[in-house]
C-alpha cells in the first residue's frame, strides 16, 4: 500500500489522438521478446502478468490512476473509450483491492477496448475468462473498488510496472510481458523487430539442419580463461 495520504483532487485530461491503424499493424507485427534484445527502456515489471489466455495486443494508453477504495474515475473512463484503446490503471501502489470485475471488463470490450493492464488485483476471474479480454494484472482479490467521486485521475502520466505510461502511447502486451513505446518509436523498434524475427528463421533453419548454436551466432568469448577440471 502506499504510504502516502493522497488528497482528495480528481484530475480530468483529455483522450489522446488514438495511433494510426498502420502503425499499430506495424508494431502488431513485432514481438515484445524480440525488442528486448536490443531495448532496455519501456518494459513493465513482470509482477503484471496475463491473467486469462490473451494473445499478442497493440493498442493506445488510456491512462487512469485511481486511488484505494475509490473507483469513480475508472468508471468514468470505461465511459470514454474507443475501439483500440488500451487501459493502462494506476492503483497508486495498492496491492489488496480489486478494481476491475466481470462487469468492468464488460463495459470494455463493448466500448472496442483491445486490452487493460492493472498495477493492482482483478476479481471475477470466471467472468473475466468468458468474456475474454485480454487482461493484465498483479493477482486476484476478493475486496473491491466503490464509488466515492473523491480521488483519481483520468488521461494523464501515471507509473504501471515501474513504466511511465503517457496517454497516446502505444502499448505491445502479450503473455511474455509488456512494452510501452512512445509514438516516435515506433516505427524504428517495430522495423528492427521483424527483421531480427526473419533472421531467426533462418537460425532456425539451420539449427534443423544439424549446425550448433554458437556456430550460427558467432559466439565469442573475449580473453577466456581456461580451468583444468
Amino acid at each position: 500500500m502506499s504510504s502516502t495520504i493522497q488528497p482528495n483532487v480528481i484530475q480530468m485530461g483529455a483522450l489522446p489522438a488514438p495511433l494510426a491503424p498502420s502503425v499499430l499493424s506495424q508494431l502488431a507485427q513485432a514481438e515484445p521478446a524480440t525488442i528486448g534484445h536490443f531495448r532496455e527502456q519501456g518494459f513493465m515489471h513482470r509482477r503484471i502478468a496475463a491473467i486469462n489466455t490473451v494473445s499478442r495486443v497493440v493498442g493506445t494508453a488510456v491512462t487512469v490512476k485511481a486511488h484505494g477504495l475509490d473507483g469513480s474515475v475508472l468508471h468514468y473512463a470505461l465511459g470514454q473509450l474507443r475501439p483500440g484503446d488500451f487501459l493502462v490503471i494506476d492503483r497508486d501502489g495498492d496491492e489488496a483491492i480489486a478494481c476491475i470485475g466481470g462487469a468492468s471488463a464488460l463495459a470494455a470490450l463493448l466500448r472496442g477496448a483491445i486490452g487493460i493492464i492493472v498495477d493492482g488485483c482483478v476479481t471475477d476471474i470466471q467472468e473475466l475468462r468468458e468474456i475474454g479480454l485480454p487482461i493484465w494484472a498483479q493477482g486476484l482479490s476478493a475486496r473491491t473498488t466503490r464509488s466515492e467521486g473523491l480521488r483519481g485521475s483520468f488521461c494523464v502520466p501515471v507509473t504501471c510496472g515501474g513504466v511511465t505510461v503517457r496517454p497516446g502511447d502505444a502499448i505491445l502486451a502479450d503473455e511474455n510481458g509488456i512494452l510501452v513505446l512512445p509514438p516516435d518509436e515506433i516505427e524504428s523498434a517495430a522495423l528492427r523487430a521483424i527483421a531480427l524475427q526473419e533472421q531467426e528463421k533462418e537460425t532456425l533453419i539451420r539449427l534443423r539442419n544439424g549446425e550448433t548454436y554458437p556456430r550460427i551466432l558467432g559466439t565469442r568469448f573475449q580473453n577466456p580463461t581456461q580451468t583444468a577440471l
